[in-house]
């Protein structure tokens, strides 16, 4: 995630502080200077600069409450999709291993996980990635400034998120965040995660599945913003996973006691009755805000969402100023995810450069949720379908299967389910598709291109399957919900 500015550049620096500055003559040494070295706006500088601009990156990591930091490549190289995907498959091994067994595999003695070595592999890979980034900037010849930035005209500007704590006694100072699970040199043991985001869901799935005794105190809903029969099928699975859920709860005090154990104290907001457990550590999964309200923003005329604290953003990624573009997670409105960062940050430098005029396009952009059974989706959900084209305006198609590597396994399939929401008429053209099983995201990022050339149900009917693969279900779906 990164905001920009536009023109010729110069940086001083003050107090640890750097800021950019125009000298006597009006000129500036930089271009481009992208503020926040994530996924976005390395994407961003390697592009421009591989179009003859002149590019500085500034990025500088403060340090977690807990004292972690990590290298250049923002949240989803160290604290997001990369460890979590690598965690993630160390789960999914683990149940492999007990598939294993019915396959013909001699597994001798109990099977451990051990935290530390996983911890330790996955951590060198990210500080692999994090000296690629670096070199890359170098070859690019993209100056990279391990220092903070603040906007302080309308030709520099300042972009970071921090994660969110529930500001209740003992929250912060006996708590973890995703900024430090994944960088443990010692494994969480028995955890209380909170929250129910797909960053609480993932975290809880695969310490489940690497044998720790894991619960999600849920205040509300699982998934919001997801479709929510897919949440439900993805947190079903999670409950006959071992993963325990706290539902309709919220946390109340969390207090250390004298054996290092953490007892938190929460209330069910249906019942108003307390409860306690003991946990070795709580994981605060409860969102990311942006740091903007410290900016002087509102000075500069750059126009923010008040509840959100992001910056409103134009098509183009345009702010209320001129010069400052804002895209990736901290424009209002846009999807935070990683590879919309990334296009979006090449495409603006396209045109910053003068060598394009296409622009983002933000619709039907797949993603999925890294649960114990993923979640794929592209589109609208059907609670969003229906509320633009009405409940008669739309046809759903559904149906559970079993994946062929279920049935030797004897594995619970209950939870495997496809649903096509398409728009009511002739075409019937495809408004969302939701997929949960095994390899979620392989299958939803190929049926996700025939959202870009406008898929009908026509389309998916005429399409002939790869046997036997779970994405072959999709194309066979027929029956719909209307018919009971």
């Amino acid at each position: 995630m990164a905001a920009l500015c536009r023109g010729r550049h110069r940086w001083k620096r003050t107090n640890c502080w750097h800021v950019l500055t125009r000298n006597l003559t009006g000129r500036y040494d930089y271009d481009l200077v992208v503020i926040g070295g994530g996924s976005g706006g390395l994407a961003c500088s390697k592009e421009a600069a591989q179009l003859g601009l002149k590019v500085a990156v500034l990025d500088y990591v403060e340090p977690s409450v807990k004292g972690t930091k990590w290298g250049l490549g923002g949240t989803c190289v160290n604290v997001g999709c990369i460890p979590k995907k690598l965690m993630h498959q160390a789960a999914l091994l683990g149940t492999a291993v007990k598939d294993a067994k019915k396959y013909g595999w001699q597994i001798s003695g109990p099977v451990s996980h051990d935290w530390a070595t996983m911890a330790e592999a996955v951590q060198n890979h990210v500080r692999s990635l994090n000296w690629g980034h670096r070199v890359q900037l170098q070859d690019k010849k993209v100056k990279y400034l391990n220092i903070k930035g603040s906007l302080l005209d309308e030709h520099t500007s300042h972009i970071k998120s921090c994660t969110v704590f529930i500001h209740i006694p003992g929250a912060i100072e006996h708590g973890l965040t995703s900024d430090d699970v994944f960088w443990l040199k010692k494994s969480p043991g028995k955890t209380l995660v909170v929250g129910a985001s797909y960053v609480a869901l993932e975290c809880a799935g695969f310490l489940t599945g690497i044998g720790l005794d894991t619960t999600v105190m849920v205040r509300s809903i699982a998934l919001r913003g997801f479709d929510q029969q897919m949440a439900g099928l993805v947190t079903d699975y999670m409950g006959s996973y071992g993963t325990r859920f706290a539902w309709k709860c919220v946390p109340k005090r969390v207090d250390k006691l004298p054996s290092g154990a953490l007892q938190v104290t929460w209330t069910n907001t249906e019942t108003n009755n307390e409860h306690s457990g003991t946990y070795d550590s709580v994981l605060w999964a409860v969102g990311r805000a942006p740091e903007t309200k410290a900016l002087g923003l509102d000075k500069l005329g750059v126009q923010l969402n008040n509840e959100t604290g992001k910056i409103v953003v134009g098509p183009d990624e345009s702010t209320s100023v001129p010069n400052i573009f804002a895209f990736g997670d901290i424009g209002e409105g846009r999807p935070e995810l990683t590879p919309t960062a990334i296009k979006a940050g090449k495409l603006l430098a396209r045109r910053l450069a003068g060598q394009s005029t296409k622009l983002m396009n933000y619709d039907n952009v797949p993603t999925t949720v890294f649960t114990p059974l993923e979640y794929g989706c592209v589109g609208l959900s059907e609670e969003e379908a229906e509320k633009r084209h009405g409940k008669d305006g739309i046809e759903i198609y559904h149906a559970f299967y079993k994946p062929l590597e279920f049935t030797v396994a004897e594995r619970d399939a209950s939870q495997c389910y496809i649903k096509v929401v398409c728009e009511q008429g002739e075409d019937q053209k495809i408004l969302g598709l939701h997929f949960t099983g095994p390899n979620a995201g392989e299958v939803t990022q190929g049926f996700a291109m025939a959202f870009q050339c406008g898929a009908t149900y026509s389309h998916l009917l005429q399409t002939v399957g790869i046997h036997p693969t779970c994405a072959e279900e999709v194309i066979k779906v027929n029956i719909t919900k209307r018919s009971g």
